[in-house]
C-alpha cells in the first residue's frame, strides 16, 4: 500500500542507507577517539612521570638546602629530622603538581616529540 507516493520499498532503503551511513560514521568515530584514549593515557604517564622526577630533584635541592641552616636547639632529635624529611617530600611533590619550576614541563616536551611516531612530530606542542 502506498500512501501519497511514498513507497514500502524507498523507506526501507532509506532506512537501510541511513544504518549503514551511521554505522560506518560510528565505526569511524570510535576508531578515532580508541586512538585518542590510546594517546591521552600515554600522555597523561608520560606528564605524571616527569613531575615525578621534577619532585625528586626539587626534594634533593631541598634537602641540600636544609643542610646549610642552622638547626634550633629547642627540638634536636631524630623524629624531627624524619619529620622534615617526609614533609619536605610532600611539599616537593605539590610543588611538582603546581607547574614547580618548570622543569617537568620541559622534560614532556623533549620526550613527548622524542617519543611521537614520525607522523606526529610536527604536531607536538612547544
Amino acid at each position: 500500500m502506498e500512501i501519497s507516493g511514498i513507497g514500502s520499498t524507498g523507506m526501507i532503503n532509506t532506512l537501510n542507507s541511513a544504518q549503514t551511513k551511521a554505522n560506518s560514521d560510528f565505526a569511524d568515530k570510535l576508531a578515532t577517539e580508541t586512538e585518542k584514549a590510546k594517546a591521552s593515557k600515554d600522555d597523561a604517564k608520560l606528564k605524571k612521570t616527569c613531575q615525578d622526577m621534577e619532585a625528586v630533584f626539587l626534594n634533593i635541592m631541598m634537602t641540600n638546602m636544609r643542610k646549610t641552616v642552622q638547626k634550633s636547639k629547642l627540638v634536636d632529635t631524630s623524629q624531627e629530622d624524619t619529620m622534615q624529611s617526609m614533609l619536605d617530600s610532600e611539599i616537593t611533590k605539590n610543588m611538582a603538581k603546581a607547574g614547580g619550576m618548570g622543569l617537568a614541563d620541559m622534560l614532556y616536551r623533549q620526550l613527548h616529540v622524542a617519543a611521537a611516531p614520525a607522523s606526529q612530530k610536527s604536531q607536538a606542542p612547544k
